[in-house]
């Protein structure tokens, strides 16, 4: 009769692990407001990041390298919520049919370019070509063809007749932030890849783009292993301690994911 009831309580257990301990815990978060308490991933160094470190009470939040592990930590049920850019969200989703965006946006922001404190002569330059681009409609089309129903990420061809007799320019990225940068094929591709190409067209310059970590473009810039930095940023007051910003040449929104069950 032991053994009977000791294989019958095993049995239960069982049953309740395969039925309950099997997958993350059930969706808690259906606003901005339940994020109070509960375990944010974010990008580390992104304004995402940042706006939950500051702006959200009693949250722990969990720094990835990429918004591709946060979104697993979120599959597997470790946090709770990840807050991101609008847009990289997008592609999250589409791929993980277990997740979903919410309605309220977390925070609006404006991307603009790093580049080193001082290096004025070179921000009014960058400044320049962003008005320009942006008054003949070539940031439009641009944006077009990585953001939107009719997306075909056909990438913006440099003009190849110009000698680049201005030489280089270096810009530090993290190609992890689709469809801003992101790498397809080998090659980092995406809205800021063409924005700086057709910059460079417009500055006679040759660009070169170095991929590295997001936690690590500004001290690039701020130390001048990279002349820009490009990579769906933001200003933020402590960024400014250290670079100086162009004007913004898109407008983002951070947003919450969340699993759906």
């Amino acid at each position: 009769m032991k053994k009977k009831n000791v294989l019958f309580t095993a049995g239960v257990l069982l049953c309740a692990c395969l039925t309950g301990c099997g997958g993350p815990a059930a969706n808690t978060v259906f606003s901005a407001d339940d994020l109070k308490g509960k375990t944010i991933g974010a990008q580390l160094g992104t304004t995402g990041y940042i706006y939950a470190c500051d702006e959200v009470e009693d949250a722990t939040v969990e720094p990835y390298n990429k918004g591709a592990d946060a979104i697993q930590a979120l599959k597997q049920g470790k946090i709770d919520a990840v807050i991101i850019d609008s847009e990289p969200a997008k592609v999250f989703v589409e791929k993980n049919d277990t997740l979903r965006i919410l309605e309220d946006p977390f925070v609006e922001e404006e991307y603009a370019i790093a580049y080193k404190k001082g290096n004025d002569e070179l921000g009014s330059k960058i400044d320049d070509a962003i008005t320009h681009l942006k008054n003949d409609g070539t940031l439009d089309e641009i944006t077009s063809h990585w953001i939107g129903v009719d997306a075909d990420h056909v990438s913006y061809t440099p003009d190849s007749s110009l000698d680049r007799s201005n030489g280089k320019l270096i810009m530090a990225t993290n190609a992890e932030f689709p469809p801003y940068e992101s790498m397809e094929s080998g090659e980092i591709v995406g809205v800021d890849v063409d924005m700086m190409n057709a910059v460079c067209d417009y500055l006679d310059m040759e660009l070169v783009i170095e991929n590295m970590e997001f936690d690590s473009i500004i001290a690039a810039v701020d130390s001048g292993k990279a002349d820009v930095g490009v990579a769906g940023m933001s200003v933020t007051e402590d960024r400014l301690k250290n670079v100086s910003f162009t004007q913004g040449y898109t407008v983002s929104t951070q947003v919450i994911i969340v699993r759906k069950d």
